[in-house]
């Protein structure tokens, strides 16, 4: 009997999607993790493999990967599968090895037909070509203050124009629970560890940097953080797997010749590199969880539940629903409007009720006309979200390098307006270098 393996974490789309191939004369196995996935593939070698790109512990790009790598796989029938409709999401996708990659919500004819004609795949190279031990220092049990050190995407942004907000790239200290936590190594860090040595002035330092993606804007500061040139110091660095390299290579990387005089190993601070394999894991006292986002790669966001409160830090994330609604001259089918709902939904329990929310607000909604797949929302979708999700205060993030301070005082006015005509009670502000709140 023909033999499919679907991989996926979601256990609804997992039983639906099982169910209509067993109508269909298939033989189905199913794994909600990636581990499960290889450990059932190389016993039963299925004819077709289906696997999600985004999963807690391995990712699908890794997976993929792995079996392509696999002489006892090699005419297993790969086929991708993402909400992500970035071509970068794509282009990655068939880099690991896929043979096939669709798009979520999957129609179930078009994946019959696919699997079915199980002829001998194409090269992932021709999909291409037609496809981018000291202790913590202890502060108050019962708050935590938040410090915004770099509140701009994209790129650096200085000048006499951007003085008010500022212009370095993402990065937010976090002090709850006597934990130090950083999420994000943006250039904004350097400012944050010059404050750090001077404060502690040689004092050991033990300090947590929360990773939510890649892409440079988000760790292209990091080489210049002085608490990594002191060997007192303890660095823990967070994140998940990128869709080509792991996290310590991406940190390396950026710091080999020609690019950086110093290279990463040679950093007197004791670093330590830890790939996230579950959703939800503890920093000391502090609850932290994740949550995919909708953004090109490997991208999350960040929940941190302290004795204080909760803060939520999405600092790139598109709306499902909007992107694509808007993405195409075509009407959405009723299931993409629904998929894509559902996905928002997620996103919105999984920020439900927190004390601060620090989210990707980087265009205006005419602007976003033009920038639709990019990854990145509009101050209108991040008010809507904020509102649904009962948020107490939202700071609008991620600002456009080509947005001045006048630009941002127009999006904030637009913003507070919006929950105004909605009778709501949400705070808005507009996150700014150097401003900090305590819960």
């Amino acid at each position: 009997m023909k033999t499919v393996l679907i991989i996926d974490d979601d256990t609804d789309f997992r039983s639906v999607l099982s169910a209509f191939l067993k109508r269909h004369g298939w033989q189905v196995l199913d794994a909600a993790d990636g581990g499960t996935g290889l450990e059932l593939a190389r016993k039963h070698l299925p004819s077709v493999i289906l696997c999600d790109l985004l999963m807690p512990g391995t990712n699908g790009f890794k997976v993929i990967a792995a079996m392509r790598n696999e002489h006892a796989l090699r005419h297993s029938l790969l086929i991708a599968m993402s909400g992500k409709g970035f071509a970068d999401t794509r282009t990655s996708a068939f880099e690991a090895g896929a043979d096939e990659f669709l798009l979520k919500p999957i129609e179930p004819k078009e994946l019959l037909d696919l699997v079915e004609r199980m002829s001998v795949p194409a090269p992932a190279s021709d999909r291409l070509a037609a496809a981018g031990q000291p202790a913590a220092p202890r502060g108050a049990a019962r708050s935590a203050l938040v410090r915004f050190w770099g509140v701009r995407g994209s790129i650096p942004s200085p000048g006499p124009n951007t003085v008010r907000y500022g212009g370095n790239t993402a990065c937010v200290e976090v002090r709850a629970d006597g934990e130090i936590i950083i999420l994000d190594s943006g250039t904004g860090i350097r400012p944050l560890g010059l404050a750090l040595a001077a404060e502690f002035q040689g004092r050991p330092l033990q300090i947590t940097l929360l990773i939510t993606h890649s892409h440079w804007d988000h760790v292209q500061g990091f080489p210049f953080f002085l608490p990594a040139y002191d060997s007192n110091n303890k660095l823990r660095i967070l994140g998940f797997e990128g869709a080509r390299e792991g996290l310590a290579g991406i940190f390396s990387g950026q710091m080999e010749s020609p690019y950086f005089p110093i290279g990463l190993g040679q950093l007197p601070g004791h670093i330590a590199f830890e790939e996230l394999r579950s959703m939800e894991f503890p920093i000391g006292k502090v609850r932290a969880q994740a949550a995919f986002m909708n953004h090109p790669g490997v991208a999350v966001g960040y929940r941190l539940n302290t004795s204080a409160g909760a803060i939520a830090y999405l600092p790139d994330n598109e709306p499902f629903y909007r992107m694509r609604t808007h993405k195409s001259d075509e009407p959405p089918t009723a299931e993409t409007v629904a998929y894509a709902k559902g996905e928002d939904d997620k996103i919105i329990r999984f920020i439900q009720g927190v004390d601060m929310l620090i989210l990707d607000s980087q265009y205006d909604a005419e602007e976003y006309e033009t920038h639709i797949g990019w990854g990145h929302g509009c101050v209108d979708d991040a008010v809507e979200l904020a509102m649904r999700a009962g948020v107490k205060k939202l700071f609008l993030f991620h600002h456009d390098p080509a947005h001045d301070d006048a630009k941002i005082d127009q999006m904030l006015a637009h913003a507070r307006s919006l929950v105004v005509r909605a009778g709501g009670q949400l705070i808005v502000e507009a996150a700014s270098e150097g401003f900090s709140c305590e819960l």
